[in-house]
C-alpha cells in the first residue's frame, strides 16, 4: 500500500518578516548545505525580507533543480526563500519520518524528472505532492526516522568534536609560533617550498579510463569543498603516476577559485589542476599542514585583488611565505601536541563517510519495507 506525499504533509504558506542581515534563521537555496548537511548561514543578506514562513520540525526543500538534493530538518522557526519548499508533516506523521522520504535519492530522481523550465528549472508542486510514499503507521515511522536519526546525530557530533580539535590546533599553533616577539636560539627561518612540495593536479580530461579500466574519481575544486566525491564527480585513469593519486588523510591546497586547506578524507581519488597536493620528505604532515593554513587567508587576500575573474595564488606566494622551523626538540614537543589532534580529525572524517555510506544504503531499504524494523524498540 502507497500514500500520496500530499497524504502524509503539506505545504506551508505563512509569512514573516525577516531582519537578515542580523536574523541567522533565513534560508535561502545558497545557504543551505547540500543533502542532509544542515545550514551554513550566508554573511550578506537584504536588511528586511518579506518572506516565507517555516517553523520547527518542518523539512525545507530546495526548489531548484541545482539545488534539489539541498534539505534541512528546521530546529527553530525561521523564514525562507520562495525557492524553497516548506513542507509540514500532518498530525498523525512523523515529522523526521517526513525528512527522510524526501532525502532518498527517489525523490531527488523524482522531483527532477517532473521538474519544470529550461533556464532554471523548479520542481512541479503538483506533481510532486503526487510523490508514492510508504504506508508505515506511526510507530513504524517513528523507529525508521529513529534509527537514520542516530546515525545522523553520530555524524553532527564527529562534525562538532572536529570542530573544536581544528580550534585546539589552531590555538597551539599560535601559541607556539605566532606568539614569539623574537626567533629563538637554534629556530630557523623557511619557507612554504622550503619545507614542503606543492604538486599541482593534472587536467584530468587528458586522462580518462580506458575501456577495460575501472576509473578514479577526479578531486575537484568542487568535491574538495563538500568533501566527498560524489555519482556526478568525473572520472579518470588509475594508471595515472602515483604522486597524483590522492588517499584518505592527504593535505590538499586550493590554490584557485576557492582557497582552502583540507585533510582529504573522501577516499582515492585523482589529483585535478588548480589542486596542490602538499607533501614533503623532511617534515611531518601536521608542520607543513599547519604552516600552509596559517598563511591561507594572505592567499585569500593576494588572490581576491587580482584583477581576473578567478583569483589564484601563484607558485612565487609560495616562496615568499614564511616558516620558522624549531630544533628537533622543540619540533617533537609540539608534534606531540598536534598529531593527535589531526589523527583524530583524520578519523573522525572517515568515520563520518563510512556512517554516511551506511545511512544512504539504509535509508532506500528501509523505505521500501525490505528491512522489517517490527523488532525494533522505540
Amino acid at each position: 500500500m502507497k500514500y500520496k506525499l500530499g497524504d502524509i504533509c503539506s505545504y506551508a504558506k505563512e509569512k514573516v518578516e525577516v531582519l537578515s542581515l542580523t536574523d541567522t534563521t533565513y534560508i535561502s537555496t545558497e545557504n543551505m548545505l547540500p543533502n542532509r548537511g544542515g545550514v551554513d548561514v550566508a554573511s550578506s543578506l537584504p536588511s528586511v525580507v518579506q518572506t516565507q514562513a517555516y517553523r520547527k520540525n518542518d523539512v525545507l526543500v530546495s526548489n531548484i533543480r541545482p539545488y534539489f538534493k539541498k534539505i534541512w530538518f528546521a530546529e527553530y522557526d525561521g523564514g525562507c526563500s520562495n525557492d524553497v519548499l516548506v513542507l509540514r508533516a500532518k498530525e498523525d506523521m512523523d515529522a523526521k519520518f517526513l525528512y527522510y522520504v524526501l532525502a532518498d535519492d527517489a525523490f531527488f530522481e523524482y522531483s527532477t524528472a517532473t521538474s519544470k523550465g529550461t533556464k532554471m528549472p523548479r520542481g512541479d508542486k503538483t506533481a510532486i505532492m503526487q510523490y508514492e510514499v510508504p504506508a508505515f503507521d506511526l510507530s513504524t515511522q517513528q523507529k525508521i526516522a529513529g534509527i537514520l536519526s542516530d546515525i545522523d546525530a553520530k555524524i553532527a557530533l564527529n562534525k562538532k568534536i572536529n570542530k573544536n580539535l581544528l580550534q585546539q590546533a589552531q590555538n597551539i599553533f599560535a601559541q607556539e609560533f605566532l606568539s614569539l616577539d623574537s626567533i629563538p636560539d637554534g629556530w630557523q627561518e623557511s619557507s612554504l617550498l622550503g619545507i614542503a612540495d606543492y604538486l599541482n593536479g593534472l587536467a584530468m580530461q587528458k586522462y580518462r579510463p580506458k575501456d577495460d579500466e575501472q576509473g578514479l574519481p577526479v578531486l575537484k575544486i568542487k568535491e574538495l569543498r563538500q568533501g566527498f566525491c560524489d555519482s556526478n564527480s568525473e572520472l579518470c585513469s588509475p594508471s595515472i603516476k602515483p604522486e597524483y593519486i590522492v588517499h584518505d588523510g592527504d593535505v590538499i591546497f586550493s590554490w584557485s577559485g576557492s582557497l582552502l586547506v583540507d585533510l582529504w578524507c573522501g577516499g582515492t581519488c585523482g589529483l585535478n589542476q588548480h589542486l596542490f597536493k602538499v607533501t614533503s620528505s623532511s617534515y611531518d604532515k601536521w608542520f607543513y599542514y599547519a604552516w600552509t593554513n596559517h598563511h591561507l587567508q594572505k592567499f585569500a587576500a593576494i588572490a581576491a585583488d587580482m584583477a581576473t575573474t578567478m583569483g589564484h595564488i601563484k607558485r612565487e606566494e609560495l616562496a615568499k611565505a614564511e616558516v620558522l622551523i624549531p630544533p628537533h626538540s622543540d619540533y617533537d614537543r609540539i608534534g606531540g601536541m598536534l598529531t593527535p589532534l589531526y589523527d583524530l580529525v583524520i578519523a573522525n572524517h572517515i568515520e563520518n563517510r563510512e556512517l554516511a555510506s551506511l545511512r544512504d544504503e539504509l535509508l532506500p531499504q528501509l523505505m521500501s519495507g525490505h528491512l522489517d524494523v517490527s523488532e525494533v524498540p522505540l
